[in-house]
């Protein structure tokens, strides 16, 4: 029988990351969640609540962690790739803390500095991180971009010289943004795009896809622009998702929605995908 893939949304952590999560959840339908346990525009290493993580771990939710926005491996400014080293840990360490399974981190941008140096940085400092990580701790969850400016990994093609930097790490997986992909190029509303993009990430890194973010596109593919729009409602369309639901290489892998609005908005698109996903 083919494992079925758990749908859900980013929630909000008002009132403790348990307390307020697992409230969130059920308001929205969800059946796993993604959280921030920091700021996500900021550097704070924010403690939290022992108390409340270990609520979340003794749950058994399965749920995941998002890093700040501003983490870069790949920037040339050392007080930036500093920081993203000091919040990854520290968000990799709440990780094992909470119970999650993935720890989700964009995969960055060069910036100034030529490709070849940016991938050398990976391999000095990611490694190291991923080499920390305890076992039944959370993989680490490499998020490709939409391919704006110097980006560092937005295509699927991008990840193999990506992982490659990570010496093929076994705690390095993938989440794959359905807008950022559309925005790089992969035209998933197409005839045969979503087999096309599923198929190649599954020959690129078999088993590292731990996790999607289904999010439709405000803009046409290949726009190198990350603008995610509610499902259904953009470029990419509905029945692309649950086309992608049915590929084998997304079977069992748990579906986030990072889409626009609020609660009402998020509880119609996990609705949904649900539909799409249990009415093929």
């Amino acid at each position: 029988m083919t494992p079925t893939s758990l749908i859900g949304g980013h929630a909000s952590v008002t009132g403790g990351l348990a307390t307020g999560g697992l409230k969130s959840m059920a308001d929205m339908g969800a059946e796993m969640i993604q959280v921030f346990v920091t700021n996500p525009r900021g550097w704070a290493l924010t403690p939290g609540k022992p108390e409340e993580d270990a609520k979340l771990a003794e749950s058994g939710v399965v749920s995941y962690i998002h890093t700040p926005y501003l983490v870069n491996f790949g920037s040339p400014n050392p007080e930036t790739l500093a920081n993203s080293i000091a919040i990854t840990r520290h968000t990799l360490a709440r990780g094992v803390a909470c119970g999650a399974r993935g720890v989700v981190v964009h995969t960055g941008s060069a910036v100034s500095q030529p490709y070849e140096d940016a991938l050398r940085q990976l391999h000095e400092h990611l490694i190291p991180l991923l080499e920390e990580i305890p076992d039944g701790g959370p993989d680490l969850l490499l998020e490709p971009m939409a391919g704006t400016g110097a980006m560092l990994c937005s295509t699927v093609q991008d990840l193999e010289p990506y992982l490659a930097a990570l010496d093929w790490h076994p705690r390095a997986g993938v989440c794959l943004d359905t807008c950022h992909a559309f925005a790089a190029g992969h035209d998933l509303a197409a005839p045969g795009g979503v087999t096309e993009t599923f198929d190649a990430l599954h020959a690129i890194a078999p088993g590292r896809l731990k996790l999607i973010h289904a999010n439709d596109s405000k803009d046409v593919c290949g726009a190198k622009k990350d603008r995610h729009e509610n499902i259904g409602a953009g470029h990419i369309g509905a029945q692309p998702f649950g086309e992608m639901m049915r590929h084998p290489a997304v079977a069992g892998v748990p579906i986030c929605i990072e889409t626009p609005g609020k609660l009402e908005k998020w509880t119609e698109d996990i609705a949904l995908l649900k539909k799409l996903r249990d009415n093929p």
